[in-house]
């Protein structure tokens, strides 16, 4: 599978994300095309008991506040249309008419959505600019931060808009990158090579990646930075207050998922392991079996 994953980033063809972590919340996509949910459920974020037909999930993040943690999930369907239930404050989920969707990815109060022809659409709060995505072109892949919007190009290059207090969208320098994830101040790069370049906030150490090698797929929480190794065990840096990082023990993972303080990884047998925060149940999927694995839907 850890091959699988090297030969779709090569083919720029990205696995779809099977599981997603929230600031509260987790999402898993079963191999039948369902999708489950634990966690806070204070705006029906989980309510996706009805879905069918899926091929990708993403969760709305968020860094930890007390006035944050609304949340929404979105979930890309087979037929390329999408769904989306929770927080609709800034209409982050009117996505109900979008078509040819190819990836997906959710921020704080807004959606990403990649286009099969390369392009890129987005709806939400734009009060940084995170939204501004309309001349994209020739994009592989998504990703959203809190504040700032990542897209990654077909020739290695990064795009991105939005929120710059820490550096987050320095990125110009980029290239040979196959995949790309954001966190609330932070934005990570993972090379060809199978190394990994960050840039943004680093109060956490959440940037401190400059030794990770050998890495097939990366995660960005709100102050952590998970990166797979390619043989499926998992490397963690940043904030920790919550477990979040304690992944040094996880063996046969194929995929991994970042959210505000708690970390998920997908097994080669399709059950999840959790730790960090479970305030609300986020990280309570012992009880998970057959979510799809990355690459297979392919």
């Amino acid at each position: 599978m850890i091959n699988d994953v090297i030969r779709f980033n090569k083919a720029w063809v990205m696995p779809k994300n099977t599981i997603a972590a929230g600031p509260r919340h987790t999402v898993g996509l079963k191999s039948d095309g369902t999708v489950t949910a634990v966690g806070d459920n204070k705006y029906g974020q989980c309510n996706v008991s009805g879905w069918r037909d899926m091929v990708a999930v993403a969760a709305g993040n968020v860094h930890m506040a007390t006035n944050t943690g609304n949340a929404h999930t979105i979930g890309l369907k087979s037929d390329s249309t999408m769904a989306a239930v929770g927080w609709n404050k800034h209409d982050q989920c009117d996505v109900n008419d979008w078509r040819d969707m190819v990836a997906i990815a959710a921020g704080w109060r807004r959606t990403v959505g990649l286009k099969s022809d390369g392009t890129v659409v987005a709806v939400g709060r734009n009060k940084e600019g995170q939204c501004n995505v309309s001349g994209w072109r020739d994009m592989v892949a998504v990703a959203a931060g809190d504040w700032h919007t990542a897209g990654l190009k077909s020739d290695g290059t990064v795009t991105i808009v939005g929120n710059n207090r820490y550096g987050q969208c320095n990125v110009s320098g980029w290239c040979g990158i196959v995949a790309v994830a954001a966190g609330y101040l932070h934005t990570v790069g993972l090379k060809s090579d199978g190394t990994v370049a960050a840039v943004g906030c680093n109060k956490r150490d959440q940037c401190d990646v400059s030794g990770w090698h050998g890495i097939v797929a990366i995660a960005a929480g709100s102050n952590h930075t998970l990166g797979l190794k390619s043989d499926g065990t998992v490397a963690a840096v940043g904030r920790n207050e919550h477990g979040q990082c304690n992944v040094s023990g996880w063996r046969d993972i194929v995929a991994v998922a970042a959210g505000c303080a708690h970390t998920l990884g997908l097994k080669s047998d399709g059950t999840v392991v959790a730790v960090g925060d479970n305030e609300y149940g986020q990280c309570d999927v012992s009880g998970w079996r057959g979510i799809q694995l990355p690459g297979s839907q392919e």
